[in-house]
């Protein structure tokens, strides 16, 4: 067997440490206060022990170091650890010299066993065995069988939770949204570290802080308040929360000094890790663009900064809509994906860069139409016969669309409507739908 027992250098972080362990080895378990991993059946899959040590260990960001020591038995390495962490040398040093104070089972008995001469695991190991059972107790015998590998170890195997749930007490009452910030960043290192055990991506999380106080003012409050993050693709980019986090938290209000602050996941999918490319030229540097909108639709406001969603529809003004950034289809759209019913446009389609919210009618003479003066055909008819299906419009568009000139406004995109066989003597109406830049 081969043990290794390691305790982090902050309490808050010991959840971290035990999922990112859960990357190296299933046989995972608390042991008083520190975590213990059996590693013997994963040190083939990771190339031995040097190996793994220096995976588990090395740059073990975002959380921080933490101190470690092993052993052939989760109790010598959890002894040799608290011998370490007392800044003592463990070098050579043989299980029968460890000293008692370091077994957990052995502590509360440590005056008796002195007064006694038994000082060392080797000194409680040689006394008869009846006698320390009557005297002390099976716990202590028992805990001197695991530490020497005579008797099994039993341990409650920690496990990766299906869903992200952490909650962490303030350092002081937070009376604003903004000081929260610090307690959320210690809950997002962690989020990174579970994210990555499970291979996922985050796409929606939520905040949740406590109210200290039931009552204000005499206006009775909730227990708890929370907060909605959504991001446009999945990520693991703790960075990129954080900004996020902060954009939503400093126009947040609470209603009461908060004390404690809760974080989980609400939406997460499989991680498809980051793309790269060989030449050197095409990773940009900066951020990416859909982090940017994110963190400006925060800012500005869900209906402030929109971006266009296709539709499949022949008419020019029904080809797209403007939507908030943030929305379901839109982070397709940033994504780089198309709707599946969306359509290629046309070969010959002529469209121009700005098109009118409502066509505008022309004036007509001599059944030629005028804008500023008269205009010139230059390109068409392009026929389109669509929209008969739209209950409660106006009819369907029946058009034939041209690109004219005009001398004062340039290249202009008109359409007349071609109006049924029953008002073939009707005039002719022309309107002005688009510009050209």
């Amino acid at each position: 067997m081969d043990w290794i027992a390691l305790l982090p250098s902050h309490e808050w972080e010991r959840s971290g440490w035990s999922w990112r362990a859960l990357q190296f080895t299933p046989r995972v378990a608390h042991a008083d206060e520190a975590l213990v991993l059996e590693a013997a059946a994963s040190l083939r899959l990771w190339g031995g022990r040097r190996r793994l040590l220096e995976r588990l260990f090395a740059d073990p960001q975002p959380l921080s170091a933490a101190r470690w020591a092993q052993g052939p038995t989760a109790l010598q390495a959890l002894a040799r650890l608290r011998l370490r962490c007392a800044g003592a040398s463990t070098r050579g040093m043989k299980v029968d010299d460890l000293p008692l104070h370091v077994l957990s089972a052995a502590r509360e008995h440590l005056p008796v066993l002195e007064r006694i001469g038994c000082r060392t695991w080797g000194d409680a190991r040689r006394l008869p065995r009846a006698g320390l059972k009557r005297r002390f107790g099976a716990a202590l015998l028992q805990a001197l069988d695991e530490a020497y590998g005579d008797s099994p170890e039993t341990h409650s195997w920690l496990q990766l939770p299906q869903q992200f749930d952490l909650r962490l007490e303030l350092p002081a009452l937070a009376t604003n949204a903004p000081e929260l910030m610090w307690t959320a960043q210690r809950l997002l290192s962690q989020l990174q570290v579970w994210l990555q055990a499970r291979n996922l991506g985050v796409l929606a999380l939520e905040v949740e802080w406590t109210l200290a106080l039931r009552r204000l003012d005499g206006v009775v409050l909730p227990s708890h308040e929370q907060l909605e993050i959504r991001t446009a693709q999945p990520t693991q980019d703790v960075a990129h929360l954080r900004r996020l986090l902060g954009e939503h938290l400093a126009r947040a209000r609470l209603a009461a000094p908060a004390n404690h602050l809760r974080l989980r996941s609400l939406d997460t999918v499989a991680w498809a890790g980051a793309s790269r490319s060989l030449l050197p030229q095409d990773d940009a540097s900066g951020e990416a663009l859909h982090q940017f909108i994110e963190r400006v639709s925060v800012r500005l406001g869900e209906g402030k900064v929109l971006v266009p969603q296709l539709h499949a529809d022949h008419r020019p003004e029904r080809m797209q809509t403007w939507q908030p950034a943030r929305s379901a289809d839109a982070a397709a759209l940033l994504a780089g994906s198309r709707k599946k019913n969306a359509q290629p446009l046309p070969a010959d389609a002529l469209f121009p860069e700005w098109l009118l919210p409502q066509p505008l009618r022309l004036e007509v003479r001599a059944d030629k139409p005028r804008f500023q003066g008269p205009l010139r055909l230059l390109a068409g008819p392009q026929r389109i016969e669509t929209g008969w299906w739209d209950a409660g419009d106006k009819g369907p568009a029946v058009r034939d669309y041209f690109v004219a000139r005009s001398e004062q406004a340039g290249l202009l995109w008109i359409y007349r409507e071609r109006p049924a066989a029953a008002q073939e003597a009707a005039q002719v109406r022309w309107y002005l739908h688009g510009l050209y830049a």
